[in-house]
């Protein structure tokens, strides 16, 4: 992994756009949010829990799904993303150590979700330098409040 200044490859410099559509002039938080999960019920779950407008100040632009942790490493290294969710639970490489890396590794690291298996794992997303966890099973209103949170402009991040 390459710890690039390529500030298109890094960085939470979320795109804010001005919405018509719902009346207002408020700033809409637009980002792009890497999901890691080798379990595709997760996957699913995930972005069904989180939905396109996890608030009314942010929406979801894309995602970016990968299975494995090598797939996390090039999209990160390669592309831009606002967020990353890293599933715990994961086989093989979990999210927990992968942020960990991730954290060390990538020069201005998105913001970290990582899913623990249990509430009691909280001291191991503090250990793998996440910005905040969120337990299995998943509650899409912990998860929506997370993503909302990492994703406004001007939060500080770990």
């Amino acid at each position: 992994m390459t710890a690039s200044n390529d500030s298109a490859a890094q960085g939470t410099s979320n795109t804010v756009a001005t919405t018509g559509s719902t009346g207002s002039s408020r700033p809409v938080a637009q980002v792009s949010v890497l999901l890691y999960s080798d379990d595709i019920t997760t996957r699913d779950a995930v972005r069904a829990a989180v939905g396109r407008r996890p608030a009314r100040d942010v929406e979801v632009v894309r995602w970016h799904e990968c299975a494995t942790a090598d797939a996390v490493i090039s999209a990160v290294d390669n592309d831009r993303f606002d967020i990353l969710i890293l599933d715990g639970e994961a086989a093989k490489v979990g999210g927990l150590g992968l942020a960990r890396q991730l954290k060390n590794e990538i020069f201005r690291c998105p913001p970290i979700i990582v899913l623990t298996g249990r509430p009691q794992d909280s001291w191991l997303a503090a250990w793998s330098q996440a910005d905040l966890a969120v337990p299995h099973p998943l509650d899409p209103i912990a998860l929506t409040s997370a993503v909302a949170t990492l994703a406004r402009p001007g939060v500080p991040t770990a």
